[in-house]
């Protein structure tokens, strides 16, 4: 796969990438090496970047715990302690290897450890590949809610090897599938026509999909990097999806929802949110409610759960003004940006998820 430039940096490919990620190295000759893993990519990913990394650089590993829990403050505070600890000064680089929360949390440890240092992204999860590590949102969650903290700073480059896809659970990888549907139903109805059935998928079929996905989501980030724009049409789904998600992560007595899995939630309730408010076809609507439900099965969510999940819109990122800002479909491969719907209606999407 042929490397992808953008304007501050470039996203390579397998073997390529170690090539672009050697030459890197030794082009900057950083004055140390700190590579950030979870215990599971450290296990499975860390040794077989190393067996590609050519280079005399002095490097340490850091290893945290696995799961949205530990992108918070606390963590990053022993991250920071660790690093000045082991001499890391402004001409070191982290390099993260891990899913989204590993390259969202290093990408944030990074651009704030004195005043930022430069990092470089190895996404090993489909999630991660097509989304999180991509377009320099980096951050971490206040409490229970998503992604309150943290600076758009973009990495040296990115390494996406998709061989890694093969250590991940199957749960995992249908987390990661959500952000792709997503690039469909806002970018591209062709690309969403072909992600709805991949059970004749090659690996290279696969290779394929996600050079797309990346391609669709680094030319949205590209005309709107802050997000004043274009750029919040990559959250369908997210408003609502954000909000379920915190919401099951903070009670205990449920399952933990994974990242995709809300959101496909949420890209449900806000496709009937666009048949509501934007004329959005509602025979469409329910096709695509049969495609999520088809790869998510269905998720329980209680009369009594809803009025605690919709006060928890209030503390989403796109709002403006004291008001909750949706992205809605006028239809696919048509988002539009800044809707407001009343709460009532987010109830009657809860009813048709249901």
């Amino acid at each position: 796969m042929t490397s992808i430039s953008t304007q501050d940096y470039t996203i390579h490919f397998n073997e390529t990438g170690y090539k672009a990620l050697n030459e890197h190295l030794k082009a900057v000759r950083y004055s140390k090496v700190f590579i950030l893993a979870d215990e599971n990519t450290n296990m499975d990913c860390v040794p077989f970047v190393l067996g590609n990394i050519d280079t005399e650089i002095e490097y340490d590993i850091l290893e945290i715990e696995p799961g949205e829990e530990q992108k918070n403050l606390d963590i990053c505070l022993g991250l920071w302690e660790t690093l000045s600890e082991y001499g890391a000064d402004r001409k070191s680089v982290i390099i993260n290897i891990g899913g989204g929360v590993i390259t969202d949390l290093g990408g944030f440890v990074a651009s704030t450890y004195k005043r930022g240092i430069p990092f470089i992204n190895i996404p090993t999860s489909l999630l991660a590949m097509v989304d999180a590590s991509i377009g320099g949102k980096t951050g971490v969650d206040l409490g229970h809610l998503k992604n309150q903290i943290g600076v758009i700073n973009t990495p040296e480059l990115i390494v996406v090897d998709t061989s890694f896809l093969a250590t991940l659970p199957q749960l995992e990888m249908r987390s990661g599938l959500a952000e792709m549907l997503k690039h469909g139903l806002i970018f591209d109805e062709d690309y969403w026509n072909r992600l709805q059935d991949l059970s004749a998928s090659t690996l290279a079929d696969l290779d394929g999909l996600i050079y797309e996905s990346i391609i669709i989501k680094k030319n949205i980030v590209a005309q709107d990097p802050t997000e004043q724009g274009v750029r919040k049409t990559l959250n369908y789904g997210h408003t609502i999806g954000h909000a379920i998600e915190s919401y099951f992560l903070e009670h205990s007595e449920y399952k933990r929802l994974l990242h995709g899995e809300a959101i496909a939630i949420g890209m449900i309730m806000e496709t009937y949110l666009s048949i509501k408010y934007l004329d959005f076809s509602a025979e469409e609507g329910k096709k695509i409610k049969s495609v999520f439900k088809s790869i998510y099965g269905h998720v329980t969510i209680l009369d009594s759960d809803q009025a605690p999940i919709i006060e928890l819109l209030k503390y989403d990122k796109k709002n403006e003004h004291g008001n909750i800002n949706f992205v809605l479909l006028e239809a696919i491969g048509k988002p539009k940006v800044n809707c407001i719907v009343d709460n009532n209606s987010i109830i009657e999407a809860f009813e048709f998820y249901n």
